[in-house]
Formats: structure tokens, sequence, C-alpha cells
């Protein structure tokens, strides 16, 4: 045991390379079996922001309120988000994956079914927020199932597909909403999210085994569990790079938040050119998680972390420098955007990987406390750029900016501060 310990702190940054093989053994339809059932779980969160999006008008004249009272309904689904993957967190290490991850996609089917009944938007407000509660289960389970069935470079080169469904979700899923609210009223989005979730229930207890056991050492006393929280921040590796991963989706958050102004009042870009645009960086993140699982066959995590965080460092400012809507400049700003989102296909899934590799007895704790903590701060940085509105992008950027600059520094400084600690204390 000593020995092991002993391992451990020599090289708690790049453990990633200890092994690319699966920790269990998995035959390749197996395999794909898994990533289909895993993608399908990650997705039901961003496809339940992103898919009634277009029906907020008929929302609002059906329960005849105005569209800044529907928002709180996103507001809420967030608020839902964050909470929810804490309260997961020590369920998934007490009694296994499986078990919460039915939990929450039953609740999550109530709550869908509720919310195409609403009677008044203070009713779908509530329901969005048990919607978030019952869903948020399939973001940190993903993870976490990841964790237990991959090891090395192999867990990364999995949530690099997992991150696709991210970046797939903003194209698909407003679309399909809007032919929805159009054909059939707003109400039938959430019954196919309804349906959606019960074919994903149904996946998950036929194809997709328990990669943890129950473990009653694990107390769920609400003081216990505060302090296995805070345990985690003793970990050095999780707090690097979940505070890394956490203030880089701060980033994407500021760009999701400030690119509609941005392409459509600065830029002139009509409806349909906006969403070719946001469809094609949406793309470009895709493109980076995938070429992110051939990368890591020549790179360990850590390096390929490092490295596209300096790259999308750079990237950024050039965007700073760059008159923004200048005559001239709209290639050069929409290619650097672009790049900036390319970068972050490559330091998300590499962040998250780093961040669960240490555990093993709570790591459900910890990847819902990563994902909580992704989501806050992402929270954070959009309403930063909201508030900072003056008529420009230049809040966009700099929250852009601002948020890559903290990563890097993160990442600089805490290799610095873990080899020093570490590595010389042999």
């Amino acid at each position: 045991m000593p020995e092991e310990k002993h391992r451990r702190k020599r090289d708690p940054l790049t453990s990633l390379t200890a092994s690319s093989q699966p920790k269990t053994a998995i035959d390749r339809k197996q395999y794909k079996t898994i990533i289909l059932v895993l993608g399908a779980l990650s997705a039901i969160g961003p496809f339940s922001i992103d898919m009634y999006l277009p029906g907020f008008p008929a929302i609002a004249a059906d329960l005849h309120t105005d569209i800044a009272h529907v928002g709180l309904s996103l507001t809420s689904f967030f608020i839902g988000i964050s909470i929810g993957q804490i309260a997961y967190g020590p369920l998934m290490d007490r009694y296994g994956r499986k078990k919460p991850l039915v939990l929450g996609l039953l609740v999550y089917i109530a709550a869908a079914l509720s919310c195409a009944l609403s009677p008044s938007i203070n009713f779908l407000i509530t329901m969005r927020l048990f919607l978030a509660l019952g869903g948020c289960v399939g973001m940190a389970g993903s993870r976490v199932v990841v964790h237990d069935l991959f090891s090395g470079s192999e867990t990364a080169r999995v949530l690099s597909a997992l991150v696709m469904v991210f970046g797939v979700s903003p194209i698909i899923a407003p679309t399909i909403g809007g032919l929805v609210a159009a054909a059939l009223g707003w109400r039938f989005i959430f019954l196919i999210l309804a349906t959606i979730a019960f074919f994903v229930l149904i996946a998950v207890c036929r194809f997709l085994r328990e990669s943890k056991g129950s473990d009653t050492s694990i107390s769920l006393h609400p003081k216990k569990i505060v302090f296995e929280y805070l345990n985690l921040f003793r970990e050095p590796a999780f707090v690097i790079y979940t505070f890394a991963s956490a203030v880089a989706v701060g980033g994407f958050f500021s760009y999701i938040s400030g690119s509609p102004f941005a392409y459509m009042e600065l830029l002139g870009l009509n409806v349909t050119q906006f969403g070719w645009m946001f469809s094609a960086n949406a793309v470009g993140l895709i493109a980076a998680s995938q070429l992110n699982r051939v990368w890591l066959k020549r790179r360990n995590s850590a390096e390929v972390l490092l490295i596209a965080t300096a790259v999308q460092f750079f990237v950024v400012m050039l965007l700073v420098a760059v008159p923004f809507g200048e005559p001239g400049s709209k290639i050069g700003t929409i290619s650097l955007i672009f790049c900036y989102l390319f970068c972050f296909g490559f330091v998300s899934p590499n962040a998250m990987a780093l961040a669960l590799q240490p555990f093993t007895r709570n790591a459900g704790s910890a990847s819902a406390l990563m994902g909580s903590l992704q989501m806050v701060v992402g929270a954070m940085a959009s309403g930063a750029v909201s508030y900072l509105h003056n008529g420009t992008a230049l809040p966009m950027i700099w929250v852009m900016a601002g948020c890559t600059t903290v990563s890097l520094a993160v990442l600089g400084g805490g290799v610095l501060f873990i080899k020093r600690t570490f590595i010389t204390d042999d």
C-alpha cells in the first residue's frame, strides 16, 4: 500500500498514461453499445435546454405571459442541474451507478409529462426544475461510468465521443423543436423529450451493466456528505483540472450567450446565416473532439490539454486585438471564434478525464461536483456577458479571454506546484 501511494504521488498529473485499455474486458460490440447508451444519457440535459427554445413565443402566448417570464424556466433548469448533480454523487457511490440512473430518468419522464400539461407559467418553471433534477443524472452518470469502465488515455477518448453529443445538440435540437412547435404545438416538445427518456431508460436497464457495486461504507448523512465533498479538494489533480475545466466551460458559455448579438447585430448576419454559422462552429467542436482521440495515441492527456489551452489563449488574444465588426475583419473574426471552439473540443474531455482519474471509491461524487461547478461557472460567465453588455462584442470577448487566461494559469501553475510538492518530496 505505501508503495502504491508513493507511485501515485510521483506522477499525479500524468497518470492517464499508465494504461489505455479498458479496466474490464469489453468486446467491440459491447464498446459501441456502451458509447451509444452513454451518449444518449449525456444528451438528455443539452436537448432539454435547446429543444424547447423555439417554442418560447408559443409558450408565452398559451400561458398568457411574456417571453421574459418563460426565460425563468431556463434559469430554474440551470439551478436544478447544479443542485441535482451534487445530490446524485453520493447516491451513485453508495448504491452503484444504475439505480440512481433509473431513478433520475423516472423523475425526468414524470417532470417532462408535467411540463407538457402545464396550466401556468409558474407551474412550468417548477416542473423545469424537476426536469433538470432528473435529467442531470445522465450528465454526471455518463462521466463516472466511463471512468469505471476505462482507464488510461482511453478514458479521454471515450469522453471525446460524449463531447461530440454536446456539440451536436445545438445543431439539431432547436431545429427539431421548431418543427414540432410549428406542426404540433410546444407541449409536444416535452412529450417527445419524455419519449426519448423512456427509450434511454429501457437501454440503460437492458444494455448498460453495473460498473460499480454498492458500497455501504458511503454515508448519506448530510454532514458526512459535505465532508466527503470537501475531501475531494484535498486531491491536487482534481482541484487543478476541475477548475480548469469549469473555467473553460465558462468561456464556452460566454460564446453561447454573446454570439447572437455579435453575429446578427454587429456582423449583420440574418437568422438563417446565424444558424449556419452556429452549426459550423459546433461542427468544429465535434471534429476537434474526434481528432483528440487520434492525438491521444501519440501524447498523454495532460500534454494535449496544456497545448490546446495554450493555443486557445493565443487565439483569443488575437480576437481581442482584431477590431470586431470593422470592414475587412469579419472573416478573421469568424475564423478566430471557430478556432477558439475547436480548441475547446480538445480541452473539455482531457480535463474531465484527468480530474476523475485519482478516484475510485467516491468517483461518483467527484463527477457530480465537477459537473455542478462547470454549470455554476458557466452561468456566472453567461451572466457576466449580459451584465457587461455595452452594444459591442467586447463583453463576450473579454469574458472568453479572461476564462482562457485563468485556465492556462491554473494548468501551468498547477503543474509546477505538484511537481515541486510531490516529485521533489522523495
